[in-house]
């Protein structure tokens, strides 16, 4: 998952960014949370407001933030949490970079965000963050740091600089009394949609979930995930992304409403699906689908599937800005998010469905079965076994910009 939703125009925020990448990067000190003990964080962050901001758009998350997680770091550490909902976490970073730009490099009013991707690369690229902090973190001891959506984030290392929230890896939704045999590559897939004109859409890119199809897209075509991990460096990318918005282009009057609308969010995807309009959904996340079918969204024959060549995985994350006011309370938080408890909580179907940030395996074995048992209790959600034998690793943030803008100009604008 990416921690984004709509879009920040591009021309502003490279406005904002160049006269800061014209003057270099400023210089840190160390602050003095970094080396401290972790008793003297959690007396530091005690009567501390931290606003997390994060995308809002889901009211599974929305809940759990403001119902679960804020009564419990209330009740334990006595750390008032305020949700602060934005559309796109780019929006903030672009705040950020105004701020390092203007010099305020204390009292911010952003204490922790939900990050990662191209967001993340952007802050890192402009130290905007505050950090390494994630090493400080005790319940980091729980966290599989060898784990490659861990270690790098679409292509960035992390180096502590963030910490894991969750996992997620998409899943293709279907109604197994409609489509009892659905295709299980992505080749199949775009052969049924040809077969099959308006049972098929996807978001618009940049929304994240919308751009995740053009990414599976883009492998199918381009010799799989192993060739772009460099990122930058990787050469013929033009090439390989050039068939993939001709494919898209010439597959767009297949689609819902022949391609000459798109849905606005995966809300919606998720509507038209349960509406019986078209046939596939897809979600980062392998429990929404369960989750639906407890809501009273799907109904109870909805199921998932991965493609056989896999499907597209990562972790997404949380940072604490260079200049917040509150850190040590968002230290805190982040140490929270990652204990069992929350972990446990937020992996429940009826919760979020949210796969865990920590290993299991780790844990004590009456921990490890309550992680199973919830895990297993969605109807339409798959083993994690099956998942993690078909995880493919995310494009290269730079790549994915440029993929995203190509889908921009020459699709959805069709020069």
């Amino acid at each position: 998952m990416n921690a984004r939703s709509g879009s920040f125009p591009r021309w502003a925020f490279i406005c904002c960014l160049l006269p800061l990448l014209l003057a270099g990067p400023p210089a840190f000190g160390a602050d003095p949370l970094l080396t401290a003990e972790w008793s003297s964080v959690l007396a530091a962050a005690r009567g501390q407001t931290v606003d997390w901001y994060m995308w809002g758009g889901s009211p599974a998350v929305n809940a759990l933030v403001n119902g679960y997680i804020a009564d419990q770091v209330r009740e334990r550490y006595g750390i008032t949490l305020r949700q602060v909902p934005v559309q796109d976490i780019a929006e903030v970073v672009g705040k950020l970079v105004i701020e390092r730009q203007a010099g305020k490099t204390d009292g911010g009013g952003v204490d922790l965000m939900w990050i990662n991707g191209e967001n993340f690369r952007t802050a890192r690229k402009n130290e905007l963050l505050f950090g390494p902090f994630a090493p400080r973190l005790p319940n980091q001891r729980l966290v599989d740091g060898t784990r490659p959506s861990v270690r790098q984030d679409f292509g960035t290392p992390v180096d502590g600089w963030e910490s894991p929230w969750g996992s997620a890896q998409v899943v293709m939704i279907h109604d197994s009394a409609r489509t009892p045999e659905p295709p299980r590559t992505v080749a199949a897939l775009l052969d049924w949609i040809r077969q099959h004109p308006g049972r098929f859409a996807y978001p618009a890119p940049p929304d994240f979930t919308g751009s995740v199809f053009v990414r599976h897209v883009f492998y199918h075509l381009a010799g799989g995930p192993d060739p772009w991990q460099a990122g930058e460096q990787s050469a013929g990318f033009d090439a390989a992304a050039n068939r993939t918005y001709a494919l898209l282009k010439d597959l767009a009057p297949f689609l819902w409403r022949e391609g000459k609308t798109y849905p606005e969010s995966p809300v919606r995807l998720n509507t038209l699906f349960a509406d019986g309009e078209i046939d596939f959904a897809f979600s980062y996340h392998p429990a929404e689908a369960s989750r639906n079918i407890l809501d009273g969204l799907f109904p109870p024959t909805v199921r998932t599937f991965v493609f056989d060549e896999g499907t597209i995985a990562n972790t997404h994350f949380v940072a604490i800005p260079f200049n917040a006011a509150h850190r040590a309370g968002a230290m805190v938080v982040a140490d929270f998010l990652l204990s069992p408890e929350a972990q446990l909580q937020k992996a429940d179907p009826e919760v979020w469905g949210d796969l865990p940030a920590i290993d299991a395996a780790r844990l004590a074995p009456e921990w490890q079965k309550r992680f199973q048992d919830v895990i297993a209790r969605g109807p339409a959600t798959l083993p994690r076994a099956e998942l993690e034998a078909r995880r493919l690793p995310e494009l290269p943030a730079d790549l994915l910009v440029r993929l995203e803008k190509g889908w921009e100009t020459r699709v959805l604008k069709g020069r």
